[in-house]
């Protein structure tokens, strides 16, 4: 597993990035960069189960391991949906199970300063690095749009 890690500085406020970041209209808009019709089933909640889909119901599940309202929120990635079916047991998910992704919000002058953090396996790790400043480009102009 590797950490990659991103960043923006949006010029919005905290508030606003964080509706916009973990929002059910947002969080489909950014995400489109990853797949088409992504969203999430579940809470943002700390301790929540949450699953995280294609248009297709295969994804990945997961829990929220810390969820601090505008300025953190840490996903512990549990395992993989495929066919409807949840596996957090296999060896190819503990291979990598648990792996993180945290957002953390920083208020700056003028804005917001968004950085994240995301373990990857090596196979994913070329389409994260191509992927993930896509998607928080969509996720800046949906912020800073009038």
């Amino acid at each position: 597993m590797k950490t990659l890690h991103f960043e923006t500085t949006l010029q919005a406020t905290p508030a606003r990035v964080w509706d916009e970041l973990l929002g059910p209209d947002g969080y489909r808009a950014w995400t489109a960069a990853f797949g088409e019709g992504s969203h999430f089933v579940g809470s943002w909640d700390e301790g929540a189960r949450i699953r995280f889909l294609g248009p297709s119901g295969d994804g990945m599940s997961a829990e929220i391991a810390e969820h601090r309202p505008q300025a953190l929120v840490s996903i512990r990635h549990l395992g993989v949906i495929t066919g409807g079916v949840e596996d957090t047991t296999s060896d190819s998910v503990r291979a990598w199970a648990p792996a993180y992704e945290t957002y953390r919000l920083t208020e700056v002058p003028g804005g917001c300063l968004l950085s994240v953090s995301v373990d990857t396996a090596p196979q994913w790790e070329a389409h994260m690095q191509e992927t993930f400043p896509k998607a928080l480009a969509l996720l800046k102009g949906r912020c800073e749009a009038a």
